[in-house]
């Protein structure tokens, strides 16, 4: 999982903080920059955008579901914006990025996506113009006990080919 981190408030914090990553460098090394719920690596950057609660206490459905929901609109949300932005994104499904399928027993897929498929189902991607990166947004949960996280990834084009 990621450094501890403080969650953004607002859909207008979480996009400055997207728009933040789509304009960063890369950085040479994977690692933490000191930012809260950032980090990155060659190719990528990472961020918690905001989290709800853990469920090591309760995870009865009357807890659970309404902190799931409350995540989702804030991603339905997010990428109403950026589907504004940018026209429709697409959907990738992660599973593939596990590698359970792939017949080469080395395979190892690329961050961001090595992170996100542990962690989601899929990803809604927005292919950036007149740049080789993408944006992907997913909600992300790592074990039954640990907080949903909306995810904001940015990505070089190449890690999205299997």
């Amino acid at each position: 999982m990621s450094p501890q981190r403080q969650s953004a408030s607002s859909s207008d914090e979480q996009l400055s903080i997207i728009d933040s990553l789509s304009a960063l460098p890369f950085p040479d090394e994977k690692g933490w920059p000191g930012m809260g719920g950032q980090w990155g690596g060659p190719g990528f950057h990472l961020a918690v955008l905001r989290e709800s609660q853990d469920f090591w206490e309760d995870r009865s459905n009357e807890i659970v579901e309404p902190a799931e929901r409350e995540l989702e609109a804030d991603l339905a949300g997010l990428a109403a914006v950026l589907t504004g932005r940018w026209g429709a994104p697409e959907t990738i499904d992660l599973w593939p990025y596990l590698g359970f399928d792939n017949p080469d027993p080395d395979f190892r897929a690329r961050e961001p996506l090595a992170f996100l498929c542990g962690v989601a189902v899929d990803m809604r991607v927005w292919r950036l113009p007149n740049s080789e990166r993408w944006i992907g947004l997913a909600l992300g949960q790592a074990d039954p006990e640990w907080p949903f996280q909306l995810l904001a990834a940015v990505g070089e084009a190449a890690s999205l080919v299997q």
